[in-house]
């Protein structure tokens, strides 16, 4: 084991890090709001429209993601959209994560008991006021342990876009056990990066679940 590597290329592992996460925010933000529209749009949209998500995310759940990556780094020139790599690799990410978090958001609508809804249309709320005051709160709650965890599978999956050369963590370790030829001291860097990344993101959102849970106890 030599550590002292870590001298040489610790500054560019931070970097790669901080693309890492920054890859992961944004593919998260991104991915979560456009599920949402999705789920939505299943709950309340035209039928025929529905028809057409589905099939999109039938499509997207079952096809890896790094081959969607592919397609639409290498292929998007093709039609005339051509992406440098970080672009893309977020685009991706908020494509591949949009499906999940769609079936994540449905699944905790559908719990909300349906009283509490037609409660609320008894005293004249429209529909927008309903899905912002109960839909969304109570609907959230029960997807945010499912939320969490899908986030951090996410983080994951950001190891991939080291293939189309977008610097994150990966793209450097890659680099750095190259040159060196230490792999094992690479890989457990990576290792622990990670690690410390799901660690927080766990810890977070047990936290949020907490406050929360807690404030809709209070507003009732």
């Amino acid at each position: 084991m030599e550590w002292s590597i870590l001298e040489q290329y610790g500054p560019a592992l931070l970097r790669g890090f901080g693309v890492t996460v920054l890859c992961w925010i944004l593919g998260t933000i991104f991915g979560m709001a456009l599920g949402l529209m999705i789920a939505l749009i299943q709950r309340y949209g035209p039928r025929w429209l529905g028809w057409i998500i589905q099939a999109y995310i039938e499509v997207i759940r079952g096809t890896p993601f790094l081959v969607q990556l592919f397609v639409l780094y290498y292929g998007g020139p093709l039609i005339g959209l051509r992406l440098d790599a970080l672009p893309a690799g977020l685009l991706g990410l908020t494509i591949y994560g949009s499906p999940y978090f769609a079936e994540i958001f449905r699944s905790g609508f559908r719990a909300v008991p349906h009283g509490q809804i037609e409660a609320a249309r008894a005293i004249g709320m429209a529909e927008p006021t309903i899905v912002r005051r109960v839909l969304l709160p109570l609907g959230l709650v029960s997807s945010l342990p499912a939320l969490v965890n899908f986030s951090i599978i996410l983080t994951k999956e950001t190891v991939i876009l080291s293939i189309i050369t977008v610097p994150e963590l990966m793209y450097q370790v890659s680099r750095m056990s190259t040159e060196t030829f230490r792999y094992l001291e690479a890989n457990l860097v990576l290792a622990l990066f990670f690690w410390a990344l799901v660690e927080t993101i766990s810890r977070v959102g047990r936290r949020l679940e907490t406050r929360i849970t807690k404030h809709l106890i209070e507003r009732t």
